[in-house]
């Protein structure tokens, strides 16, 4: 028989996981698939009939799972534009689970996700007025700025489209070609349909064209399209790209649509100097999403969304008061209990009711920090992105597809006499990722296939940089002369 839970256990318990974790950061772990048969051997049963009991679990857990998990605490992980969290994040994170499994109640946790909010916004560059709302990452966080942007686009047409639907209305979204893929999945969502997107060519340095924009919106407007929304982005995940903010706000302006920015992996760059011209026009726009799981270090899913008047969030996603839930709570000015109210009700301005107390790991990531801590981060990091670009320009083995803008740099393996280059470059990063330290990801760049390293991994250091570059001349040269 499992025997009851007991207080004590739970700081043995996090003392044993503790020591595993700190084994497995330190590196030594192979890639889990050269042990798959180990693990999954070990794991592999059907559901128990009897419970092995919490030391048990513990052991299984530090023995056949921690070994065995991801490679983004790694210094070369520059794969996805997420790493592992911060040590601090993770203690935030830890506290929260436990303290305030829900954001919401008149307490310190329902405090700082409003103060952090405060704050993020202030570090992003954002007006006093912009106030928003955690959710689970940056899928997330476009889904409710589109929202918003749906239920103001259609108030302006008396139609309250939350509670009413879109009925016959022809709406769409214009977006770059080079804008992330959870536009076309908002749109969906939203109930306007994908094909509602309006995927606007992007020029050279793979930012939208205005010109295009401004014409796609004139051919739309002559069929009686309602322009919902623009979608600029701040550093785009292909390249880092930066869309031309004020030339993008003022063609929505113009034709009377709203005017979001996808700030979720870039709009932390505003804080270094060489980049923040880039930035000018971001005060038009009606909304910015910003995730901290990607520059900031927190843990994967917490994205926050900002919106001029949140208000319209609340028209746009409220659930409706429920007896069993609103019917529950009083006034919090006269509140002498923290379960009298619910504090801030972020319910309603998203998709999450249940949802984990976000704010205090952002604040606690900011706290440790301070701005001229994560500004230093910020330039560190797009200082590697420049660095590896010289690396790349000083070898005539290899070709930079793209100025790095922010902290991406894509690149490719060449040799003259090679015809087939994107075969050649797959075949490079597939060794890397199983013979190397050195793991970015791959994207293609005006229609060549090349490496893409993303540098955002606060453990990341500048050896690791000049690493990859010799990493890929050296395997390109042995796949070549093979």
């Amino acid at each position: 028989m499992v025997p009851p839970f007991a207080a004590e256990d739970r700081n043995a318990y996090l003392e044993r996981v503790g020591v595993a974790l700190d084994d497995f950061l330190r590196g030594e772990h192979a890639d889990p698939m050269t042990r798959r048969d180990q693990w999954t051997g070990a794991l592999e049963r059907p559901l128990p009939d009897e419970g092995i009991g919490g030391k048990g679990v513990i052991d299984e857990l530090v023995r056949d799972v921690v070994p065995n998990g991801g490679r983004f605490n790694e210094p070369g992980f520059w794969e996805w534009i997420t790493t592992a969290p911060t040590a601090v994040a993770v203690a935030a994170s830890l506290a929260a689970t436990v303290a305030s499994p829900q954001r919401y109640t008149l307490t310190a946790f329902n405090y700082l996700e409003e103060l952090s909010l405060e704050w993020l916004a202030q570090l992003c560059g954002l007006g006093s007025s912009m106030k928003g709302v955690y959710s689970s990452g940056g899928s997330v966080a476009n889904l409710v700025a589109l929202g918003a942007a749906r239920q103001w686009a259609l108030e302006q047409r008396g139609i309250d489209s939350a509670a009413e639907g879109l009925g016959a209305t022809r709406a769409a979204i214009y977006a770059s070609a080079e804008s992330h893929h959870t536009i076309m999945r908002s749109a969906g969502v939203l109930g306007l349909g994908r094909r509602s997107v309006r995927l606007i060519p992007s020029d050279e340095q793979q930012r939208l064209n205005p010109v295009a924009l401004a014409r796609a919106l004139e051919v739309d407007k002559g069929q009686g399209v309602v322009p919902l929304a623009v979608v600029a982005t701040a550093g785009t995940t292909n390249t880092g790209a930066i869309d031309p903010l004020r030339e993008c706000g003022e063609v929505a302006r113009r034709y009377g649509a709203w005017f979001h920015v996808d700030g979720a992996y870039g709009l932390l760059g505003i804080l270094d100097d060489r980049v923040r011209p880039l930035y000018d026009g971001l005060e038009l726009a009606d909304s910015v999403i910003v995730d901290p799981h990607k520059w900031l270090g927190a843990p994967t899913g917490i994205a926050a969304t900002f919106v001029r008047d949140r208000s319209i969030l609340h028209r746009a996603f409220t659930q409706e008061p429920a007896d069993y839930l609103e019917g529950s709570f009083s006034d919090p000015a006269n509140a002498r209990s923290s379960l009298e109210s619910m504090g801030i009700p972020y319910a309603d301005f998203g998709v999450e009711l249940s949802s984990p107390a976000r704010g205090v790991i952002v604040w606690s990531i900011l706290r440790e920090l301070g701005r001229s801590g994560v500004t230093r981060r910020i330039q560190r990091d797009n200082d590697f992105a420049r660095q590896l670009a010289e690396a790349v320009r000083s070898n005539d083995r290899l070709e930079l597809l793209s100025e790095p803008v922010l902290s991406i740099c894509c690149f490719r393996y060449r040799r003259d006499g090679i015809v087939d280059l994107d075969s050649l470059n797959k075949q490079v990063h597939r060794r890397l990722l199983r013979e190397t330290p050195y793991l970015p990801s791959t994207t293609v760049v005006n229609g060549s296939f090349g490496l893409r390293p993303c540098f955002i991994n606060p453990r990341t250091s500048s050896e690791h940089v000049d690493g990859l570059a010799d990493a890929v001349v050296r395997l390109g040269d042995e796949l070549t002369s093979s």
